[in-house]
């Protein structure tokens, strides 16, 4: 296949006693002229390609038949307000709607957040909303183009009016009221150059800001910053009584945190901030926050507890660095406690039966109280208060979008809310079809739990496989609801969702075996899924299709360049494939916590191993392969998957395309507007498609 030209220099740094090559660093620079030119070129490449597919049209049909099914999410009360978004299946971004009550929610409410209305494109999207203490006001995070960046824009509850008010540069936060209801705090990032989401540079560390509504943002209050450590990451959340404001300060991604507790001040009605209670300030374990009661606080920990339990301390400054005596509340289990959120009078627990949600009700003496009765599938959210009697729950399957549950936290009785979703009279039916668990065994002999979930196409011999996996920073992978996966079904291919080490599935111990030096772990599980697919006929190499974002990117790209035997074809998204230059961009620092750190020798040596980027061996045949990413993309920088394909097209030996789709206004995927999304789908389907022998 011909390729656009692919400029090489003769770039060799010497890394700890090795010289690295790195020919195509010019690429990490996304507004030189000739990069612009060469992510043009390339696209035209790939579109002529994806053009002649054969069921890229009926994968766009499909595609856009089920993004036009109207859906809703899952409800939150905040206030006394009931808001929640929804789609009717014809708009780029969810709308959000407020009422005041549950039943004027269901009769349709009204509109108090329309992002359609932000940009003609569909590129501007709400990515998280707060609302004042008394109900008067709402404040929402806006990014532009899929990019980290956040400006907050206020709305008067009652008249939808905006606020005049002001406030840009805020990254990984939303406004966090303060009790006055005119004040609020944020994460602020200090503007170091451009912060247009596609900036590269090493991101500084952020400033907690106090912001007092209607004054210029340049007279915000610093409230606290870390100068000398600029990859310590932190956030707040006010307690349900408004005496206190949490703080959790965490190192990067990492999995344990220190917690500290601020005393909110009044003064003549304009809330302020004590001198913290560090209350936890050695990162041990993870601590994450969920109730206050009375002068206590309840704590979700892993600490002595690799799956999690509940406990409590109280408030006030330990005489030494130890950390506090903890009373157990909820005691560690042999499933894995993933959520833990304080509801009325208890507490609502989500438990991981084999990587299967189960929701318990507890009260704050520890007293279970039984399970909810949900239907099965994938919790989406859990929304509850301290306080609030009712809560709300969301659940997906593989084929259908969120369906939504009021719950009763005193009775633990629940009720679907069907009637949040508008009925349009669109009828796309969903396949049937079947999900099964099955057991792979790694190469250390660590048996690897997967998803099968199949359709009613009765097919003899090996069938189509798209294999899915991620297994990073304790994030837990479930059968829950993607786009894709029904339009993948309807075509008569086989789904394969894979629990891999590094995930958050089963505990702290899971997640350990698939990081820093035993990330290999990782890789050999996907491997061993994917075998085991063959192995017992559901699939053959020629036959299958590997897929992954983020993290799961990473896995892609190393899984292809350790086993390019393996499948057919691969679609590494967004991928982290340049293990040895990472840190040196946006927040890339922050994931030492997974990936450790390139700067010393053993890390380095680790990341040598299997960074995908430097693993790429000249005249090996490679898998078909199509590399997306997108130009907004300030989390995982798009030089990661520019460089990776340069590499990628130079050293192919054999017949199969090495592509590369690279979305324009579009960012790690969050926001992306629901036309992007459609495209984007139906490409990377058709693809897999096409060279695993679907023919929908």
């Amino acid at each position: 296949m011909d390729y656009p030209e692919t400029r090489r220099d003769d770039l060799i740094e010497t890394l700890h006693g090795r010289p690295i090559a790195d020919p195509y660093r010019w690429l990490e620079d996304p507004d030189s002229a000739e990069t612009v030119d060469w992510v043009a070129r390339q696209n035209e490449v790939t579109e002529a390609f994806l053009s002649g597919l054969p069921g890229r049209d009926w994968f766009r049909t499909t595609m856009s038949r089920i993004l036009e099914r109207p859906r809703a999410g899952t409800p939150a009360k905040r206030a006394g307000h009931y808001l929640v978004g929804r789609n009717d299946g014809t708009q780029n971004q969810d709308v959000i709607f407020v009422a005041d009550s549950l039943p004027e929610l269901l009769e349709g409410g009204r509109v108090i957040m329309d992002p359609n209305l932000l940009a003609a494109d569909g590129t501007t999207a709400v990515t998280g909303y707060t609302v004042s203490p008394d109900g008067s006001m709402i404040g929402f995070a806006i990014s532009e183009g899929g990019s980290d960046w956040r400006t907050f824009l206020l709305r008067d509850l009652a008249t939808g009016e905006n606020v005049a008010d002001d406030v840009r540069q805020a990254k990984f936060s939303v406004p966090e009221w303060l009790p006055d209801s005119r004040s609020y705090l944020y994460v602020h990032f200090p503007a170091g150059g451009k912060s247009e989401g596609t900036e590269t540079a090493a991101q500084g560390g952020g400033q907690l800001k106090l912001h007092r509504v209607g004054t210029p943002q340049d007279q915000d209050q610093l409230m606290l910053e870390f100068p000398d450590n600029d990859q310590l990451l932190f956030w707040v959340e006010t307690s349900h009584d408004d005496r206190y404001l949490i703080m959790h300060l965490v190192q990067g991604t990492e999995n344990r945190n220190r917690l500290w507790v601020y005393p909110i001040t009044d003064t003549d009605g304009v809330s302020g901030l004590g001198e913290p209670i560090k209350l936890i300030d050695r990162p041990d374990a993870m601590f994450a926050f969920v109730r206050v009661d009375g002068d206590a606080i309840v704590l979700h920990t892993d600490l002595d507890a690799p799956r999690g339990r509940v406990v409590r301390c109280p408030i006030a400054s330990p005489e030494t660095e130890a950390l506090p005596e903890f009373t157990e509340v909820v005691p560690e289990r042999d499933t894995t406690l993933s959520t833990v959120v304080a509801a009325g009078d208890g507490l609502l627990v989500e438990v991981l039966e084999d990587a299967q949600p189960v929701v318990l009700r507890f009260g704050l003496d520890g007293t279970e109280l039984g399970a909810l009765d949900l239907a099965g599938g994938a919790l989406n959210a859990l929304n509850g208060k301290a306080g609030e009697r009712e809560a709300f729950a969301g659940l997906s399957t593989v084929v259908s979008p969120n369906r939504a549950y009021t719950i009763d936290t005193e009775t633990g009785a629940t009720e679907p809310l069907d009637g949040l979703v508008i009925n349009t009279g669109e009828t796309w039916t969903p396949p049937e079809f079947t999900v099964s668990r099955y057991r792979a065994v790694s190469a250390d002999g660590t048996e690897v739990p997967y998803f099968l979930i199949t359709s009613d196409h009765e097919t003899d011999g090996p069938r189509p496989t798209l294999l899915y996996g991620y297994g990073g920073f304790k994030i837990p992978i479930f059968a829950s609801y993607r786009a894709i996966w029904p339009a993948w079904l309807a075509a008569g291919g086989v789904l394969a969702i894979a629990n891999l080490r590094g995930g958050g599935e089963f505990g702290t111990d899971w997640y350990d075996a698939g990081r820093l030096d035993a990330k290999q772990n990782v890789f050999d599980d996907f491997i061993a899924v994917g075998e085991d697919l063959i192995k017992t006929g559901v699939t053959a190499s020629d036959r299958l299709a590997l897929h992954g974002g983020s993290n799961g990117g990473l896995l892609v790209g190393a899984v292809l360049t350790q086993r390019p035997d393996l499948a057919a074809a691969a679609l590494p998204a967004v991928g982290v494939l340049d293990l040895l230059r990472f840190h040196k961009f946006t927040v890339g620092a922050a994931w030492v916590s997974d990936y450790g750190n390139p700067d010393d020798p053993d890390d380095f040596a680790t990341a040598l191993a299997y960074s995908p980027l430097h693993n790429v061996r000249p005249g090996t045949s490679y898998p078909a392969t199509l590399v997306i990413t997108g130009d907004h993309d300030d989390r995982v920088v798009p030089l990661h998957s520019h460089k990776f394909t340069a590499t990628l097209q130079r050293a192919q030996a054999g017949e199969a395309p090495i592509l590369t789709r690279i979305e324009t206004n579009a960012g790690h995927g969050m926001g992306k507007p629901t036309a992007k999304i459609a495209e984007e789908s139906a490409d990377l389907l058709a693809f897999a498609a096409h060279f695993t022998g679907l023919t929908p």
